[in-house]
């Protein structure tokens, strides 16, 4: 297979429509909590604001300058992120870096859309920018937490 046809595969048409498919791309008036991470490799970068209640998140948005497959990462997190405990995040996390480094099951529901980035396996320059949503998102769970409990 050539290195060209590997690109294709990788940007799917799948891919691509996560990508410019984005939801919650407007901020929030009032976050419990924002956090700005960049994927340090690529450049990626993802700021994310959250609203807490209850031990799930009630309220997100985000503002993604990333690669196709970090935007697509994005898309399916912002897709279904409300709702979500910290323990459904962190699960989706661990799971998805097993996915793309052992190739191991898919993230579970809410996430398993986040199956159509196993084709980035191979790429683990990509992996940071894949992750950078659900890192982020943990960052700002874990911030709004330590406000809330201030």
């Amino acid at each position: 297979m050539s290195a060209e046809s590997d690109l294709i595969k990788l940007y799917s048409g799948q891919i691509l429509a996560l990508a410019s498919d984005m939801p919650h791309t407007d901020r929030l008036d009032a976050p419990d909590a924002t956090v700005k991470k960049r994927a340090p490799l690529c450049g990626s970068t993802i700021t994310v604001d959250v609203k807490i209640q209850d031990g799930k998140i009630t309220g997100y948005a985000q503002d993604v300058k990333a690669c196709a497959l970090g935007q697509a990462a994005a898309s399916v997190v912002g897709k279904n992120v409300i709702g979500s405990s910290k323990a459904e995040v962190e699960g989706a996390r661990d799971a998805l870096k097993v996915m793309l480094k052992d190739n191991g099951p898919t993230p579970p529901a809410p996430f398993d859309g986040l199956e159509v980035l196993r084709a980035a396996a191979d790429y683990r320059n990509r992996h940071a920018s894949i992750l950078l949503s659900l890192e982020a998102t943990l960052e700002a769970f874990d911030q709004a937490e330590q406000t809330a409990c201030a």
